[in-house]
């Protein structure tokens, strides 16, 4: 479909007025440092799966995520390694769950570690999930996730998938044969959303790769965007028509424009100027507002599938020049 965004010179220096709620690091670091919940296991668990491949180690991962409640992934590793692994750890499209054992080897058959996270609650488009959410929300909300517990930030759905992802970066920080000093966040859409968040939220990351994030500038995506999922806080607007302030104002603290201004670490993004889920403004409000060094590939006649493996070997070329520019570590943590 042709772009009915902003033409790509406007996007490039596309900076909206976007103000950050009151006690938005507050909010945050008050989620991150909550207290677990007893009984609750309080360590990643990883258990070695056998699918049938030779040369790509699988775990079936489960980190303790928000709430201490258990969030599944797999954890792809190469076979014969002896130092410390550089790590991708990647964050999942909308509606997709982390899939069977087997698929998503193309990270570690670079050489790296690869983490997946499964999304809370999801799992029904493309690849099944494994993670229940604990709140299945209040009665009226749209079916999807993006009005699930919108009344406030603290019940707000995204609170718990956020700070699930960063647990995840903080599980591979702690793992034996993972470099804590070089660790890269990703993901495609949703996945890419929260990459933005977890650069905001977690110091010391090596990099950042967004894919046509989502969950940036949320309300101008929220009245531009043409197909789903933006369109459900539309739908619930459409209802609630008293609630556009105080939804628009739980979503500020989720808007991944606002978590991209606390970051510091390199960038990789992809926009794609057709793009008529993740309109290409919303993902160059992020872009522009990003804090540390970034770069951009532009995909002009693409829609939300973006550069696919086209990109993919964008982000190939860009991790290796960047793990070439640290230091790696001696041996294997026993």
């Amino acid at each position: 479909m042709p772009s009915a965004d902003l033409p790509l010179a406007e996007c490039l220096t596309y900076r909206p007025e976007l103000p950050l709620p009151d006690g938005f690091d507050d909010f945050w670091s008050a989620t991150l440092v909550e207290a677990p919940h007893d009984g609750a296991p309080d360590k990643p668990r990883f258990e070695e799966v056998d699918c049938g491949l030779s040369q790509v180690r699988t775990y079936d991962v489960s980190v303790p995520g928000y709430g201490v409640r258990p969030v599944s992934g797999w954890l792809r590793m190469p076979v014969g390694t002896t130092e410390p692994l550089g790590c991708v750890v990647e964050f999942l499209g909308y509606g997709r769950g982390r899939g069977l054992a087997h698929e998503q080897l193309t990270w570690a058959c670079a050489g790296y570690a690869h983490l997946v996270m499964d999304t809370r609650g999801q799992g029904w488009s493309a690849a099944g999930g494994d993670t229940a959410d604990i709140d299945p929300g209040a009665s009226g909300t749209v079916p999807g996730f993006l009005t699930r517990g919108v009344e406030s930030p603290e019940t707000y759905y995204y609170r718990r998938v956020v700070t699930d992802a960063v647990r995840c970066v903080e599980a591979m920080r702690e793992h034996p044969e993972i470099d804590p000093a070089r660790i890269v966040v990703t993901g495609v859409s949703q996945g890419g959303g929260l990459a933005l968040a977890v650069s905001g939220l977690v110091e010391g990351l090596a990099g950042v790769m967004p894919d046509v994030p989502f969950l940036c500038n949320i309300p101008r995506a929220a009245r531009i965007a043409g197909l789903p999922p933006y369109t459900e806080i539309a739908a619930y607007l459409q209802l609630h028509r008293d609630r556009t302030a105080s939804v628009f104002h739980t979503l500020s603290y989720f808007d991944a424009a606002h978590h991209a201004t606390r970051a510091t670490a390199p960038a990789l993004f992809s926009v794609a100027m057709m793009d008529e889920i993740c309109p290409p403004s919303t993902c160059f409000t992020a872009y522009n507002r990003y804090a540390g060094p970034k770069d951009v590939r532009v995909y002009e006649f693409n829609g939300h599938e973006g550069g696919t493996e086209h990109h993919r070997a964008e982000q190939l070329a860009w991790v290796r020049a960047l793990f070439a520019g640290l230091p790696t570590g001696q041996a294997v943590r026993s």
